[in-house]
């Protein structure tokens, strides 16, 4: 494995000081919960090693809502492990993925420090961001081990509808390889979740977490599900090398927020609605950038239109000085396009994390950098 510092963590919110952003539209969550606000009871937790598959009340939860089986669902140190573990236990040198680009980087670089091929399927905004199911096919090689795809998918909001999903799925089963499905996203779908990836077939494989939808980065939890027993003794066996359990803490307290998920995700998502309607609101206020509108997720992936196709009124933006006005006078942040492998006049904005008014601030901050930052 030959690692290196991946942009979108070294150029990260907590790496660059939270005390330095006052508008802070980089994140890709919704607002983080304080411990104060979990109605927590962990007074007789005892702090020992425990089931290394994971909480069993909460991979229950898990599963009940993914139409799996408990015994499917394996808990990980959030779903940047159980990605992790995905690659590392099925990619060999010698072996060739395809992965979806834009994606989260660890979907990417972890295939790259395994040394594997990695062939991408590059999704465009003309398209729509759309997969292509014979343009995925094409990619494949006799010695492809899976396919990554997400969905909702990061950076760009966009959903596979059923019929794409299904269809990704029995490609990878004709092809004999497996589909990983990175769902991390999947509750906040705006029109409704699609079903989980790894219950609709054994050749595929789905991955989530509490980050982002709950707002729970902190306590590290996710989970990994597959309906290959195979498979899934050497995903334990990976996590049992790697960290044997997770931590009994962190997997209570996921336990006991998860079970208030009747309450608490039609609250999340009111929220999602009402932040995504101020930004969409925003972005059809204004001629600068222009998307493709999100499905589902807290984050969207504008461009400035001037620097490709028409636009209703070409912009002249200098870029690299738009991200230090942006940075530096507006103390505002969002995910330049780097950070997913895209041109710079991509943007990441997420609009779940911040409160309403640092929202509208933070937007109103975005439309001052462009306007500054005209040649």
């Amino acid at each position: 494995m030959k690692y290196r510092r991946m942009p979108i963590e070294v150029e990260s919110p907590e790496e660059f000081g939270y005390d330095k952003i006052r508008y802070n539209l980089a994140e890709s969550s919704c607002s983080d919960m304080a411990l104060q606000d979990l109605p927590l009871r962990l007074n007789d937790l005892v702090l020992m090693y425990h089931d290394h598959r994971g909480h069993s009340g909460l991979r229950g939860l898990v599963a009940k809502e993914a139409g799996v089986q408990p015994s499917e669902v394996l808990t990980t140190v959030g779903a940047a492990a159980a990605l992790f573990m995905v690659s590392t236990s099925l990619l060999e040198r010698e072996d060739h993925l395809v992965v979806v680009r834009p994606n989260y980087a660890t979907n990417i670089e972890t295939p790259r420090a395994i040394g594997c091929q990695v062939s991408h399927l590059d999704l465009q905004f003309e398209q729509g961001w759309r997969v292509d199911l014979a343009k995925l096919e094409s990619l494949i090689q006799p010695n492809t081990r899976f396919v990554s795809l997400t969905c909702p998918h990061n950076p760009t909001g966009v959903m596979l509808d059923e019929a794409t999903l299904r269809g990704a799925i029995a490609l990878c089963e004709r092809r004999g390889i497996y589909l990983l499905c990175d769902e991390t996203y999947r509750e906040m779908t705006f029109g409704g979740p699609l079903p989980t990836a790894a219950s609709l077939s054994d050749k595929a494989i789905s991955v989530s977490s509490l980050s982002k939808t709950y707002g729970l980065p902190g306590i590290r939890l996710g989970w990994v599900m597959t309906r290959d027993p195979a498979l899934y003794e050497t995903l334990l066996a990976a996590k049992e090398q790697i960290f044997i359990c997770n931590s009994i803490v962190d997997e209570e307290i996921a336990f006991q927020s998860l079970a208030q998920r009747s309450t608490w995700l039609p609250e999340i998502l009111d929220r999602i609605a009402s932040q995504f309607a101020v930004t969409k609101q925003w972005m059809e206020s204004q001629d600068v950038l222009e998307w493709v509108q999100p499905q589902g997720g807290v984050v969207g992936f504008p461009r400035i239109r001037s620097l490709e196709g028409p636009g209703t009124a070409p912009q002249h933006i200098d870029v690299p000085r738009f991200y230090q006005l942006l940075q530096d006078t507006y103390a505002t942040s969002v995910g330049p396009g780097h950070w997913f492998e895209q041109p710079d006049h991509y943007m990441r904005i997420g609009f779940g994390w911040p409160n309403r008014q640092q929202l509208v601030t933070g937007l109103t901050k975005i439309s001052k950098a462009l306007a500054d930052a005209r040649r």
